[in-house]
């Protein structure tokens, strides 16, 4: 018998792609065209993609993370390792996946990018974040934040059991990450647990979805056609090449299975639905669909928990859960802990928001990026809090509505209801209808903490590459990519008090307090 926990599932046959043919859908990433400096600069992605050897901005630890264990074959076949990095200007620790050029293909490096573009714009506080990409004669380099708890997989590998109100809060982390990718229009397309990582090793540590070199933009309504999977994961429907986001439902049946199953008695080993000595034998299976819960290790397990598991393993995709169904199913509301309401906590976080005022153009690109390279975990943990208590629906956003409700708890409605409006039309910068997780850290954030000298000087430096103590529009362009030379222009003038067409240390701390 095969078993999850004995084995990789896809060692030995990597995520596959049995159709070279382009896929039927029409969807590709927005390019960002701006009508002005103020809305170019409220989509700014801070991500940059740089030539030449990174080992000017950071120093690679040896050895590779795991000794050995997170050597990786991509999905595409692409070998190469990950590791850990210090950035040299701010001593923050970073993880780098580093990929051999000699050994891709073009179409694998199409792939490759594939996943850097999709990471850029995904927002969402269980999927891995994204911080730089560089390349140079030899290497493609994807700097990400480090989680160092291990993954998903081996923590099955390990544990003798898992409880339903643990296993609730895992799948709980993983259907709202997956439930704001596909509300984002984003299809995974290789949940596995090799592809959930803890963020730490604590006992409560956040699940990070990686690995989306697989993952697709897709239309409403039109089916994608690309064979991609891993065996035991992998969607009935995906096998025969016409299939939609609900792929990933069925990808999450599959771990939550695994992780009630249990150990089996004579093995010691957990197993998947669908299971056989080869691929071709787990194929038929999973195109069947059948599978049981009549083994003893499923005596003890809720019917609740089987029932939710058959409604993400549905054979028709028409039937089968959607990720909002799956996050609002009995079972995952009564194991996994709602957010807790701190009302003080709140009171904090929805004032600082209200103080949020719109700040200049540059103030507002920098200010993020401090936000994105400089806080700590530890800054952010209690923003998190409150935005999963205000996060309702577990979509990764905020809508109106949801916000009122939280200022209607601390101040009158009608006085919640125009100070929603209000904050909407400056926070909400790329205009989506709702706050993103990083519109609402960088509008709630204590401004004091974050702006202190060190960090701005620590920032002044990261900006000026060339170390002459004034920062070009060149090296602002290597920073914050996608915006015309035209803007940033105007942006700088608005700072430049000796009209020298930089901006010294002196203008950028003015600048920068005038947000303090």
């Amino acid at each position: 018998m095969g078993s999850c926990s004995g084995k990789r599932s896809n060692n030995n046959s990597a995520t596959k792609n049995s159709n070279n043919k382009p896929e039927t859908d029409n969807s590709s990433p927005q390019k960002l065209q701006p009508n002005d400096a103020q809305s170019c600069l409220g989509n700014l992605i801070i991500t940059s993609e740089k030539l030449g050897r990174i080992t000017k901005d950071y120093t690679l630890l040896n050895p590779p993370l795991g000794s050995g264990i997170q050597i990786i074959q991509s999905p595409l076949g692409a070998y190469g390792e990950v590791r850990k990095a210090i950035h040299k200007s701010t001593n923050l620790m970073k993880a780098v996946k580093i990929i051999h050029k000699s050994q891709t293909s073009k179409e694998e490096q199409e792939r490759l990018m594939n996943e850097v573009k999709m990471l850029q714009k995904l927002d969402h506080p269980n999927i891995i974040k994204i911080f730089e990409f560089y390349q140079d004669d030899r290497f493609f380099y994807i700097v990400t934040e480090l989680c160092t708890g291990g993954e998903l997989f081996d923590k099955i590998r390990h544990e003798g059991s898992f409880s339903e109100k643990k296993a609730a809060e895992i799948m709980k982390q993983i259907l709202s990450a997956i439930n704001y990718c596909h509300d984002e229009k984003i299809v995974h397309r290789d949940l596995k647990p090799e592809n959930l990582l803890y963020e730490s090793e604590k006992e409560n540590s956040m699940l990070k979805i990686i690995d989306f070199g697989t993952s697709k933009e897709f239309v409403p309504n039109q089916k994608l056609n690309q064979k991609l999977g891993t065996p035991y994961y992998i969607a009935p429907e995906v096998l025969k090449k016409k299939y939609d986001e609900k792929c990933d439902i069925w990808s999450c049946g599959v771990i939550l299975y695994i992780l009630l199953c249990g150990q089996n008695i004579l093995s010691n080993l957990r197993y998947p639905p669908f299971d056989g000595k080869t691929e071709d034998k787990i194929m038929e299976k999973v195109s069947k669909g059948v599978y049981s819960f009549d083994t003893q290790e499923w005596e003890e397990v809720t019917k609740e928990a089987k029932e939710f598991i058959r409604k993400m393993l549905q054979l028709d995709p028409s039937k089968r859960y959607s990720a909002q169904q799956a996050l609002n199913d009995p079972w995952i509301k009564k194991f996994s802990n709602p957010t807790e309401f701190d009302r003080p906590l709140m009171t904090k976080v929805l004032t600082n928001m209200r103080k949020f005022t719109e700040q200049q153009k540059l103030q507002e690109a920098v200010f993020k990026f401090i936000v994105n390279q400089l806080a700590t975990k530890e800054e952010k943990a209690e923003l998190l809090k409150i935005f999963q208590c205000l996060d309702t629906n577990q979509d990764g956003k905020l809508s109106k509505e949801e916000l009122l409700a939280g200022y209607s708890k601390i101040m009158k409605p009608v006085e919640a209801a125009e100070e929603v409006n209000r904050i909407f039309q400056q926070v909400d910068k790329n205009n989506s209808g709702s706050i993103d997780y990083t519109e609402f850290v960088i509008a709630t954030i204590d401004r004091q903490q974050l702006l202190s000298k060190q960090r701005l000087q620590v920032t002044f430096r990261m900006f000026d590459k060339d170390k002459s103590g004034s920062i070009t529009i060149d090296e602002l362009k290597e920073i914050f990519s996608g915006i015309p030379e035209e803007m940033w222009k105007q942006v700088v003038q608005e700072f430049d008090s000796n009209s020298d067409g930089q901006i010294s240390l002196e203008e950028f701390f003015s600048m920068m307090k005038k947000i303090d």
